[in-house]
């Protein structure tokens, strides 16, 4: 699917050679260990360099040449992976074989040089403007779980049950650590992610493989990267508290329930975990879509989700207040029932076709391709589809069953409105 070709130490370049596109598709991923501070810098970090840069010093700028690249697409983005934090810069263009004028890739590979080397800087900081206007911007984002109870609640939960583990740190920090990030601070970072972070360059387009390895070479001049210090340990703790109940000024209540698994994403079993969550939850033939929403007609909306770079298996759940108690009964009834090894014949052929489904129409784009490479490669570094289709093909009713025998309800966390209305 990918060629590889290592360009230094911690610096690689993967390019999948493929007419199936138009266009040229280009990702520069830089990933560090996580921590809240790195998250929230990373963040702001990311907004301020897509912002501007030294030669298009304003964001009209910058468009203008991009509009001027035949309507080049470039953005960045944070985000996590286990214990990881990995800032992106993805650009797409379109490929210099089907226009008239020739070095457009050049241009654009140029103009990603200067947005990651050449950043718009005062006295030796980030222009103080972008750089406070930016981290506005990244606080706004984190302050807008408050507005979203279902987010809100599934972070409040991990905070609870998880803290200070990855799966509780926010991609995009916490709003005291944004406050804390000085411009200073925030440069500190910046050289550190572009001297020390590991580096993995994916182009997904009709281009040779040693033609891209060449230009990067040449425009970014990346050199040897040391593994980073040891990130946090993703080891789960037994949390605190089994059931927490938290109150707001909201109608519906929110049921959010967490799951220990033994099996993560490079366990032999991660395909069993994968089916198991497409039955329990994952998709509307599931057990908990059809026996609580439709059937019992008491939930807005329930479903199931496996978080397998932690071991993590959630079940949310949009309920009136006042039916918690029978929600968790049912919810668990579902589990007891793929434990017995009742699994229908349309639920198990179901998930295994949505999920190949889903699997092949991602990759009938190249930001999914690349998406799922960068993941995936971590099991398998000449992944092809059929690694994981063939696996999923093999899984049996009784892998799943015993998948579901394997898992802890560790938490309940129930959000909702008024305690008085609860009891009424």
């Amino acid at each position: 699917m990918f060629e590889t070709i290592r360009l230094a130490k911690g610096v690689n370049v993967h390019v999948n050679e493929t007419t199936q596109f138009k266009t040229v598709n280009i990702s520069i991923k830089f990933k560090d260990k996580l921590s809240k501070e790195k998250a929230s810098a990373r963040s702001i970090l990311a907004n301020v360099l897509q912002h501007s840069n030294e030669a298009y010093p304003s964001h009209t700028a910058l468009r203008m040449v991009l509009d001027d690249l035949y309507g080049t697409s470039l953005y960045m983005d944070s985000s996590k992976r286990g214990n990881e934090h990995i800032v992106s810069l993805n650009v797409e263009t379109v490929n210099d074989q089907y226009l008239s004028e020739t070095g457009v890739l050049e241009k654009v590979l140029n103009l990603m040089y200067l947005v990651l080397f050449k950043p718009n800087l005062e006295d030796d900081l980030f222009k103080e403007s972008i750089f406070l206007r930016e981290k506005n911007a990244v606080k706004e984002r984190i302050e807008s779980i408050f507005d979203d109870k279902t987010r809100f609640a599934q972070q409040r939960m991990m905070d609870l049950a998880l803290p200070e583990h990855p799966a509780s740190i926010p991609a995009n920090g916490t709003i005291e650590e944004v406050e804390g990030i000085s411009n200073g601070k925030l440069m500190e970072e910046y050289r550190t992610m572009i001297e020390s972070n590991e580096v993995e360059i994916y182009a997904v387009g009709d281009v040779k493989p040693e033609v891209i390895a060449d230009y990067i070479r040449d425009y970014f001049h990346f050199g040897d990267r040391e593994k980073p210090l040891a990130a946090p340990s993703m080891e789960l703790k037994k949390p605190a508290q089994q059931r927490v109940a938290e109150f707001e000024d909201m109608k519906q209540g929110k049921l959010h329930m967490a799951f220990f698994s033994p099996v993560t994403f490079r366990d032999e079993k991660f395909p069993v975990m994968q089916l198991f969550n497409g039955v329990f939850g994952g998709y509307a033939h599931s057990k908990l879509f059809v026996n609580i929403r439709e059937k019992e007609s008491m939930a807005y909306y329930v479903s199931s989700s496996y978080s397998s770079q932690f071991g993590l298996m959630f079940v949310l759940a949009g309920i009136d207040g006042k039916l918690e108690e029978k929600a968790v009964k049912l919810i668990l009834q579902q589990l007891e029932e793929i434990k017995a090894g009742n699994i229908s014949d349309v639920e198990f052929g179901q998930t295994k076709a949505l999920l190949t489904n889903q699997l092949t129409e991602a990759l009938d784009s190249a930001r999914g391709q690349i998406d799922i490479y960068d993941q995936y490669m971590e099991l398998d570094e000449a992944f092809e589809p059929d690694y994981l289709i063939n696996r999923w093909n093999n899984v049996t009713k009784e892998d799943i069953a015993q998948a579901a025998k394997d898992l802890s309800l560790e938490m309940t966390y129930f959000l909702s409105g008024k305690e008085s209305d609860i009891d009424a």
